[in-house]
């Protein structure tokens, strides 16, 4: 099957910015707002589309790794090694739990899945040594580690039916889908989806749409693309820059595909004739995503929508 290409003109900017390293985009559907991080930068930042309104807070640490929205409206940062919960703009975020400690490693990507606990993993900071591992964190702090020998976790996604959990490891060029048991939180029988070992192309953060679609994007790739369930390639979208980091579905109608981007590893040559790196950008129309699952802290349950979570 033929991949359909979307012109690159239909790619707008967003947010105007200078991620060195943008990623984890999250629609809120409370504050109608687009949430996203600059790993590198540690800021946490918001694009209201309605005004046009960024805003960006600067926190702590050396890495300021993913995020997650929760069910009491407060946003769980991956800082370092541990998690925080930002309660409010100004307020410093407070200790929640701590993921992993010892090698030299950090948090990077995660999701959370449709009863509330988050799926997230670690990768090693020097981009070679497969110390990182999977995790599943639950609403009282406890960490569960689910697997190991990761590079640099990235593309935890869901599927829509709740049956399939995707995992990509950028740094070792696959993705991977594994059957996922939504009542016990567990996963197995892990299979490979997609390959790039052959090529070196780095498949980095992803989502899904409503039909089941798995939205991926390729740093130093220059583009996104969306696979269909069984694998295959049905959609590719060239970017105006090379590194596109991650994307999610936004919008009152979640019909608007949000992708960040990064200048890191740009020389300036590069950065000069790629104006939109770390640029916020913006895709109408292309597909319809689902609502972000919410993380459960402590038995909270989000009963703001049909989407509402239980605890596990």
């Amino acid at each position: 099957m033929t991949a359909n290409s979307i012109p690159a003109h239909r790619v707008e900017t967003a947010v105007a910015g200078a991620d060195i390293l943008g990623e984890t985009p999250l629609w809120c559907d409370r504050s109608r707002k687009l949430w996203w991080i600059d790993i590198d930068g540690r800021l946490h930042q918001s694009f209201d589309p309605a005004t046009g309104a960024h805003h960006a807070s600067s926190y702590d640490g050396q890495f300021l790794g993913s995020q997650a929205l929760t069910a009491d409206g407060s946003h769980l940062l991956a800082q370092d090694l541990r998690l925080s919960r930002r309660s409010s703009d100004g307020v410093p975020p407070g200790h929640f739990c701590e993921v992993e400690n010892g090698p030299d490693n950090r948090l990077n990507d995660g999701r959370v899945d449709a009863r509330g606990r988050l799926w997230i993993g670690t990768m090693d900071n020097q981009l070679h040594r497969p110390n990182g591992a999977l995790y599943r964190v639950t609403g009282d702090g406890q960490v569960t580690r689910i697997f190991g020998d990761v590079i640099v976790t990235n593309g935890v996604a869901f599927a829509p039916d709740n049956r399939t959990l995707y995992f990509t490891d950028t740094r070792q060029y696959r993705t991977w889908a594994f059957d996922f048991d939504l009542d016990h939180g567990v996963i197995g029988n892990r299979r490979l989806f997609a390959d790039y070992s052959a090529s070196g192309e780095r498949p980095d953060g992803a989502c899904v749409d409503v039909d089941g679609g798995l939205w991926t994007a390729f740093f130093s790739g220059g583009r996104i693309a969306r696979y269909r369930p069984d694998g295959q390639i049905d959609t590719v979208i060239p970017l105006p820059v090379t590194n596109p980091t991650c994307l999610c579905f936004g919008g009152d109608d979640l019909k608007t595909l949000y992708v960040t981007t990064a200048r890191k590893f740009l020389d300036p040559q590069r950065l000069s004739i790629e104006p939109e790196a770390g640029h916020l950008l913006a895709i109408h129309g292309v597909a319809q995503g689902l609502p972000e699952h919410r993380f459960s802290i402590s038995g909270i349950v989000d009963r703001s929508s049909t989407h509402a979570r239980m605890r596990s």
